[in-house]
């Protein structure tokens, strides 16, 4: 599904289509899942939000500039953060907002427009 207009960003990535098992990032088609930082975005194994640990988000966890948000889109539907990933992010100081992956493809692109210093990681529909 597209998201909507994206602006032009020199440098950042944003997210132009979602569906069908994959992403368009910043011209750059994705099969399957993805992490997701304003300066990059990598394939992600995981194809639940069981698989999403600190261990398996470590890239932009280790983002420089460091990140203060991780949007987690769980898919078709809203799935609670596992507890361990919560956790992890708590204990870095770094805020962690579940939602489908729709709304989380959506709420990354303004965040990013904002310079806001967010990641995704984004389970494909």
């Amino acid at each position: 599904m597209p998201v909507g207009p994206t602006p032009t960003q020199s440098g950042r990535k944003l997210i132009e289509r979602y569906g069908g098992g994959g992403f368009r990032v910043s011209g750059e088609a994705f099969r399957g899942s993805i992490l997701l930082c304003a300066g990059f975005a990598l394939a992600w194994p995981a194809s639940d939000i069981a698989a999403a640990t600190a261990e398996s988000i470590a890239p932009i966890l280790e983002a420089d500039p460091s990140i203060e948000l991780v949007l987690l889109g769980c898919g078709a539907r809203l799935v609670p953060t596992p507890a361990t990933l919560r956790a992890a992010l708590k204990a870095r100081g770094v805020g962690v907002e579940p939602m489908d992956t729709g709304a989380a493809c959506r709420t990354f692109n303004v965040l990013t427009a904002e310079d806001r210093r967010v990641a995704a990681a984004l389970i494909a529909v």
